[in-house]
């Protein structure tokens, strides 16, 4: 079972980590479209569809990797308070009882949404109506229920976890990557502090 929350947690930060690279895409079409419409006074027709697809793209497909760190918001005033048994209970019977469920339906709804965006013009694929360069959106809309089957797939994983948390007391430990700078500095105090208790426990002799 930790085997499978490794490959998982694995395969879903490669996932996330690929799409960022859609920030740049819309960081760079951003730009572009506000140097020719402020400089040169002649806006482009597709700027706005790469926006909103790309920062789509990087938001759905993003979210599996975040629910593997932990780090979608959570209101946890007391459960953080909880033992992990108690913890792991109630996110065993909310993922059983509402993601899991919420999440197929989400899959089964966005395949057909899919499939009918792809079938508009004959079969050649939905266009944007929202400017005249006619970008293509059936990609876009398929986007949904890839993201939504590797929210189902991380999704298990969670569930192998709290399995484990019932059995062992203890959560099994998240990947880590990336840390806040404020993370980061409480770490930098807490190894400063233990490092002169040892100091002060030993006589200040190295």
């Amino acid at each position: 079972m930790n085997r499978f929350i490794l490959v998982v947690d694995s395969f879903t930060a490669w996932v996330g980590k690929a799409f960022a690279w859609c920030i740049l895409l819309l960081t760079f079409g951003t730009a572009y479209e506000v140097f020719v419409r402020y400089v040169l006074r002649d806006p482009t027709s597709w700027a706005f569809d790469i926006s909103y697809m790309m920062y789509g793209t990087l938001f759905m497909m993003g979210g599996a990797y975040t629910l593997s760190r932990d780090g979608h918001v959570r209101g946890d005033v007391l459960f953080r308070l909880w033992k992990p048994r108690i913890q792991a209970t109630i996110e065993l019977v909310l993922y059983l009882l509402l993601f899991l469920p919420g999440v197929l339906a989400l899959i089964i709804a966005g395949t057909d949404y899919a499939a009918e965006s792809w079938s508009y013009n004959y079969g050649t694929g939905e266009v944007s109506i929202n400017s005249p360069a006619n970008v293509p959106i059936s990609q876009f809309k398929t986007v949904l229920p890839v993201a939504a089957a590797l929210l189902l797939l991380q999704g298990v994983a969670q569930v192998c976890r709290c399995i484990i948390c019932l059995k062992t007391g203890e959560w099994p430990a998240h990947l880590e990557d990336v840390e806040e700078l404020e993370t980061v500095l409480i770490h930098q105090h807490e190894e400063e502090e233990r490092r002169r208790a040892a100091g002060a426990g030993t006589g200040g002799v190295s």
